[in-house]
Parts: structure tokens; C-alpha cells; sequence
């Protein structure tokens, strides 16, 4: 697979200028299962609001539960089936909507489990595997379908595997495929000092 570093402003770790959302995985190669741990310990240790760890993961693997698997496959969108279909293992990324010491509503709870799906995909990265996060499928399928609480919500699911070649997605996926990884400029994002206010340019230290 051709390599899609990302073009940055400013030097960051290979970890994030490497790590790519790719569609191609290799429907063969298994993932062993202690690599797959590894990215829910490292999940496990991303910060969260009083460390109320707000998170849970749900995982099938297709070479070892394929019935399992079948089923959180059909909760995804059309266009989603149709590349994730080879990857090895499926997640679900749910969270908790109260806090676990007095079950005040919990607004961060997305925020901290998105927190923990990031530490999960950079772990990934770093076990040379490959992980693509999915806004597309059916929460209130997935719910019935494995019990999920009515006070858990599901946020996202994850394929993950080894990147195969892009020759595995018809012409439309394997042309985005290959196009370039992109971002918004930093100056959309980022303000200093008020909304809308554009970074000033230092190139020396500051005086004391």
C-alpha cells in the first residue's frame, strides 16, 4: 500500500503524520489477539472527566465468531459494507451518559470516549495495523441486537486489520484511495486570544 504521510505544517510524531483511514484491508491476514489487546489497554489509559472512564468496547472477530461478526457487519451502512467486509474485527465505541459516582448527566462522556478510540487508533498505528472509524451504521440496531443499555450510546464503530492492496475496493473506493490525505489550514482552526483571531507570528522567545 502506497504510503499516505500527511503533509504538516509543523513536525509531529510519525504515529499521527502516518496513521490513514484506509478502506483496503487484507481479508487474510489474522490480527493476533494479543495485538488486539494492546489497543483497549492503551484505550484504558486515555484521561476522561474525574476519570469516570465513560467508555465500553464491544468486539467481534470474523475469523472466530462469525456469526457475531455477521451481525455487527449488518448494522453498518451499504457503503460502508462494501469495503469493511474484509476487515478481521469489528468494534463498537459506546458511552456512558452519567457519571458512575452520583449519575449526574455526564456531557463529556462522547468526548472522553473519543478521547480513548484516538489512544485505541494511535496503538493501532504503532502495531503496524490498520483502523478506519465509522459514523455509518444503525445505533438503534446495534443495540437491540447485543444488549446494549438504554443509558450507554453508541458512538462509532471501528474496523480494524492489516491495509491491504487497494485492488480488494471497486474503482471509486481505490481512486479515493489514492488521493491525498487533506486537512483544514491551521489558521481555520486555531485562534489566539479570542474566536476568530489569527495567530501572531513569533520567531523569537519571549522577553521575561
Amino acid at each position: 500500500m502506497a504510503e499516505k504521510k500527511a503533509r504538516t505544517g509543523s513536525p509531529i510524531t510519525p504515529l499521527l503524520a502516518e496513521r490513514f483511514s484506509t478502506r483496503a484491508f487484507d481479508p487474510d491476514r489474522p490480527v493476533l489477539f494479543g495485538a488486539l489487546l494492546s489497543l483497549f489497554e492503551a484505550a484504558r489509559w486515555a484521561p476522561s472527566s474525574f476519570n469516570d472512564q465513560p467508555w465500553r468496547f464491544i468486539f467481534w472477530n470474523r475469523f472466530y465468531d462469525r456469526e457475531g461478526w455477521q451481525k455487527a457487519f449488518d448494522c453498518l451502512t451499504p457503503g460502508n459494507r462494501l469495503w469493511a467486509k474484509n476487515a478481521q474485527i469489528l468494534v463498537a465505541t459506546v458511552a456512558r451518559d452519567h457519571f458512575s459516582h452520583d449519575r449526574s448527566p455526564n456531557r463529556w462522556g462522547g468526548h472522553d470516549t473519543g478521547m480513548a478510540t484516538m489512544a485505541l487508533l494511535v496503538e493501532a498505528q504503532a502495531q503496524g495495523l490498520a483502523a478506519h472509524v465509522m459514523g455509518g451504521f444503525d445505533p438503534e440496531r446495534l443495540r437491540g441486537e447485543f444488549g446494549i443499555p438504554d443509558d450507554f450510546h453508541p458512538m462509532t464503530m471501528i474496523a480494524i486489520g492489516y491495509a491491504g492492496s487497494p485492488a480488494l475496493l471497486d474503482p471509486d473506493l481505490a481512486a479515493r484511495e489514492a488521493g491525498e490525505r487533506t486537512r483544514e489550514p491551521l489558521d481555520r482552526i486555531l485562534f489566539e486570544g479570542a474566536w476568530a483571531q489569527p495567530v501572531r507570528d513569533r520567531q523569537n522567545p519571549p522577553t521575561p
